[in-house]
């Protein structure tokens, strides 16, 4: 609980800060942001150690016994299979995924009503969903073939700069966001459990070159699904 509350202290202090030497007047509901502010504490704190306990454990084992087992197909379906299902669970995608079809509704883009909302959002999400298992089966044969993820980095981003100049503007914002929110709370532990896991199980690769870089792949495909998404629909 105290390295929780010294992680948001600094949050804390600027917001404090703002509220009484900028703006000069008391918040509203004080002892309602305190209230919160101590559950924020609670949360942070559970939801470490629940990492430490489960997350990250089953993830690391899970490689260890694809990697054992010797068979790609199916850790390649694992894989999928967990960038696919942490992706669509993912609170963050699901908020911005409602957000952009609302906005969308108002500024004309689709039809104003809930059905057409709900496909719209629905569209947004199970194509970064879609997007992120396959980043999750590039960064693990990257792993297996020993790829340099430099150049797979760079050869991405040049996609996006050129998917970007024909996708409309209207989804430009939303797919360079979408490749953010897949990165929160669910996916990258179980993500990195699996990347770190996988590399510390083959023979010949560091875990500390070879384990990290799958969540740069979870972060750029989803901009490249989105923008071509925009451009179909």
């Amino acid at each position: 609980m105290l390295g929780s509350l010294r992680d948001l202290a600094p949050i804390i202090l600027v917001i404090a800060f703002f509220q009484i030497f900028v703006l000069q007047q008391p918040p509203d509901n004080v002892a309602s942001l305190l209230t919160g502010t101590l559950f924020v504490v609670l949360g942070l704190t559970f939801f470490i150690y629940g990492l430490e306990m489960g997350l990250f454990p089953i993830g690391e084992s899970m490689a260890h016994a694809f990697a054992r087992k010797g068979s790609i197909f199916w850790l390649l379906t694992f894989a999928f299979a967990l960038g696919f299902g942490t992706t669509v669970a993912e609170p963050a995608l699901i908020a911005i995924s409602e957000e952009a079809s609302e906005v969308a509704a108002r500024a004309g883009q689709i039809a104003i009503t809930e059905e057409a909302m709900e496909s719209y959002a629905d569209g947004l999400r199970y194509t970064v969903a879609l997007s992120v298992g396959v980043a999750i089966v590039l960064g693990v044969l990257r792993i297996l073939m020993n790829w340099s993820i430099h150049y797979m980095i760079m050869a991405g981003y040049i996609i996006v700069v050129i998917v970007t100049a024909f996708a409309p503007a209207e989804i430009i914002g939303i797919a360079y966001d979408s490749g953010g929110v897949t990165t929160s709370t669910i996916t990258v532990p179980l993500v990195t459990a699996l990347g770190i896991g996988l590399a510390s199980s083959i023979s010949g690769r560091n875990p500390m070159v070879d384990g990290f870089g799958l969540i740069a792949f979870a972060s750029l495909l989803p901009i490249i699904f989105v923008l071509v998404y925009g451009i179909l629909i």
